[in-house]
């Protein structure tokens, strides 16, 4: 992928799995902007890791991600979603990265192969459903431009500036479209929203007996700023505060 970005035979590649050992960062300059690309070691079944060295590419993929603004996560159309690549994909959510799921060799499957592929990302990544996926082959340089605009969108979701104001009113607005669940004597009251972070957003909504607002409700409020601030390829973390109880004795 990275040599067919540059042009050259810049990183050496084998057909056979598990051959490259360390994350290799490469400079790269596209259109004024500049990057800096990182090929990582490809990851095989964890049954297959047994020599220490394997396991240090594993240290170093996962730090690659940590330290990544945008992970591209290639997946090989002709062996479909491994436990691997889920493995991965967890981490990738896990480290709050942007994300852009690219299936490589696309050209090679038919259109059978197509829609199982489908369905197992649909099933094995559904916790990705916020990444864009596209179709590509590197050899053929074919799709390649919208992974492009697809890095850069997940780039400028991750880093989104959300004015508390905004939030807050959307906040408000989510409250009255649907009220959170009540749990026994106990309404969550969502009182206004500030950001609390960027890359992965984080939005810290206020209110009293937050901690009885259901996961449903959480995904509700989480679909709401995605639309409204086009959030793509990247994770939204949602925190709740709750203001204490002046008249429980029993805390500070």
């Amino acid at each position: 992928m990275i040599n067919t970005w540059l042009g050259e035979e810049r990183l050496v590649a084998f057909d056979q799995p598990g051959t490259t050992r360390d994350a290799i960062s490469v400079p790269f300059e596209r259109a004024g902007q500049q990057f800096e690309l990182i090929d990582t070691a490809g990851l095989r079944r964890k049954g297959k890791v047994f020599e220490a060295i394997e396991k240090f590419s594993v240290v170093k993929t996962l730090q690659a991600i940590s330290d990544a603004n945008v992970v591209l996560l290639l997946i090989d159309a002709t062996q479909g979603v491994s436990d691997q690549d889920a493995h991965i994909a967890g981490y990738i959510l896990e480290a709050g990265r942007a994300v852009v799921i690219a299936i490589n060799k696309w050209d090679a499957v038919d259109a059978y192969q197509r829609e199982m592929l489908a369905r197992s990302i649909e099933q094995r990544l559904s916790f990705l459903k916020f990444a864009p996926v596209l179709h590509i082959s590197a050899i053929k340089r074919q799709g390649l431009a919208p992974v492009w605009k697809a890095i850069a969108d997940a780039h400028a979701s991750a880093i989104r500036k959300m004015p508390t104001p905004i939030l807050t009113r959307l906040l408000q607005e989510a409250v009255v479209h649907q009220a959170p669940q009540r749990n026994g004597a106990f309404r969550p009251k969502l009182r206004y929203a500030h950001q609390g972070g960027q890359n992965p957003p984080i939005v810290v909504i206020h209110g009293t007996g937050l901690e009885h607002v259901t996961e449903a409700y959480k995904r509700f409020l989480e679909g709401r700023v995605r639309e409204h601030f086009k959030l793509v390829g990247t994770p939204l973390r949602i925190q709740f505060k709750s203001a204490s109880n002046p008249f429980d004795q029993g805390k500070p």
